[in-house]
């Protein structure tokens, strides 16, 4: 594998601040693969293979994937690439995912590159959940049931508890970069593009 053709991006950000549209758009301009381990879980569940057996019990019983086949799962999802070039969404959420990651990584010979952190101030977060649940109900949808401002900011506590320790593991590392979360879509684009230069 040569060094040069991998790509590894981790995308953070709190909930509502538009990573996985920034993600998905990032993928496709950069020709990256957007890993969603909740995606891989299903597949593996849905195709009946040996993860896939071990998952099923752990998911149809509402508890967490242990780190370690989280790690698996990513493993065998990354083998079969002729270069490593993936964007994360969602994953790590935890430091010792970070850490299992890195070491997977660090196996394949294709290191973190940049940690985009999507920042957005809290009210404007909020806002913008409840925002999409109204205009989910006013469309005739059904509203998403945590697009309400209580579990809204319920939310952003435990992703400020859960993720400040990513935070400071990436920026010790020197990956992560800051990238301001507010403006249209196309502007918050150009910064996270930029930062990747």
């Amino acid at each position: 594998m040569t060094q040069a053709k991998n790509k590894v991006v981790v995308f953070l950000g709190p909930p509502g601040a538009g990573k996985g549209t920034q993600a998905e758009r990032l993928a496709a301009e950069q020709n990256l693969l957007k890993i969603s381990t909740g995606d891989i879980l299903r597949d593996h569940v849905s195709r009946g293979t040996e993860l896939g057996q071990q998952v099923k019990p752990i998911l149809d019983a509402g508890k967490l994937v242990p780190d370690d086949i989280l790690i698996a799962l990513i493993r065998d999802k990354l083998a079969d690439m002729d270069a490593v070039r993936v964007i994360f969404d969602g994953f790590p959420r935890t430091l010792p995912q970070a850490e299992g990651l890195d070491m997977l990584l660090e196996e394949l010979g294709a290191p973190v590159n940049a940690v985009p952190l999507l920042e957005v101030p809290a009210e404007v977060l909020i806002s913008r959940i409840v925002a999409r649940g109204k205009q989910a109900g006013a469309a005739g949808h059904a509203a998403r049931s945590d697009d309400t401002e209580e579990v809204a900011r319920h939310r952003q506590d435990i992703y400020r508890e859960q993720t400040q320790p990513l935070i400071d593991y990436y920026a010790a590392r020197g990956h992560l970069y800051r990238v301001d979360g507010v403006g249209s879509m196309d502007e918050v684009y150009g910064r996270i593009a930029e930062g990747l230069q």
